[in-house]
């Protein structure tokens, strides 16, 4: 089966409704599951529940019927991320252009590596969608 995850912000921002409208479509063209992925950090007192996620979802696109929704608690988003689409077995990671260049940065940081989409299919060996603005 194939599965697409698209990891998006709680409450719902623009760039998080398009990057999720792009993996829509390619959950759909790809006749695949879809994990809707919102990662809550530890440092931010901001509880996030699976209902409050599938909700806002569902008030924006609808019912999605091959739609699996998940909260994640983490440090860092970009490893709670790739630990989620490691664990999915993930064929497709959508991702928003904002969120790339926040992997950028962080990579710069850590490995002086600015290719995000290179980094990930690599550590992945999954596919990366960016949907940019």
């Amino acid at each position: 089966m194939n599965r697409v995850v698209v990891p998006v912000r709680y409450p719902l921002t623009e760039h998080s409704k398009a990057t999720l409208q792009r993996a829509v479509e390619v959950a759909d063209e790809r006749d695949a599951d879809l994990t809707v992925l919102h990662v809550a950090l530890y440092q931010e007192d901001t509880p996030t529940t699976r209902t409050q996620l599938k909700r806002a979802v569902e008030r924006a696109f609808g019912h999605l019927s091959r739609a699996r929704y998940v909260v994640r608690k983490g440090f860092l988003v970009e490893e709670t991320i790739l630990d989620e689409v490691a664990a999915e077995d993930a064929d497709v990671v959508v991702i928003g252009g904002k969120q790339a260049g926040r992997w950028r940065r962080a990579l710069r940081r850590i490995f002086d590596e600015p290719d995000v989409e290179g980094y990930l299919k690599r550590e992945l060996d999954c596919e990366v969608v960016v949907v940019r603005s």
